[in-house]
């Protein structure tokens, strides 16, 4: 579904150059709800923005036979100078959908009242959460990303709707999810890889990747 072919990136720091993969090659496929360990500041967010399409490796290819999902919690394509509806619209316009649809899930899910046809500079940090989430479960993908772990709100039944619908679109598809924690991915993962110095180590259950991961440390 998804694979890393010799895949490289890194950034130069100012002081050093920081690798964030070094020649990686592997496959991501369909039903493997793949989980990846890696600390803070070693670039997961880096390789989910890759896998995505947002960032382009320095060497390497990167083959999507499948629909995949921007991260969730990415707000890169929305205006916060706009509303939520006008957001909406436009993002269901360039995956090809229908915007009166598509807007009409985002508006029930998010359940913000007035403030979706409100500018969302003036949302809190919550609806944007919240429409970053109904935006993502309003679009069918085979591949959705997430990175570090599913966004809660203090809102129950918020938190109780997106819940069965985020459980429903994953029986259905593939899921990758970067994190620093374990316990997130425990949740959601049947396979499990750790993201350090560059490599990618990949483990046939996420107690081996653990062990590794707390080795690393």
């Amino acid at each position: 579904m998804l694979e890393f072919v010799d895949v490289s990136k890194s950034f130069w720091t100012g002081t050093k150059r920081k690798v964030i993969l070094d020649n990686a090659s592997f496959t991501v496929r369909c039903g493997m709800n793949l989980g990846i360990l890696a600390r803070n500041g070693t670039g997961k967010t880096t390789v989910i923005n890759m896998m995505a399409g947002l960032e382009k490796p320095d060497e390497g290819v990167i083959r999507r036979n499948c629909s995949v999902s921007f991260p969730l919690g990415f707000m890169g394509g929305l205006n916060t100078k706009h509303t939520a509806t006008e957001n909406v619209r436009y993002i269901a316009a360039l995956y090809s959908l229908d915007p009166d649809e598509v807007e009409a899930f985002c508006r029930w899910l998010c359940d913000i009242g007035e403030y979706f046809y409100m500018p969302m500079g003036t949302y809190s940090q919550g609806m944007r959460s919240r429409l970053s989430l109904a935006l993502m479960m309003a679009m069918n993908f085979d591949l959705y990303l997430i990175d570090e772990g599913m966004p809660s709100t203090t809102d129950i039944a918020f938190n109780r709707r997106a819940g069965a619908i985020m459980r429903e679109r994953f029986e259905q598809s593939t899921l990758v999810i970067v994190s620093h924690q374990a316990e997130i991915l425990s949740k959601f993962c049947n396979s499990a890889a750790v993201l350090h110095d560059g490599k990618l180590y990949f483990f046939d259950t996420l107690e081996d990747a653990r062990e590794l991961y707390d080795y690393a440390d």
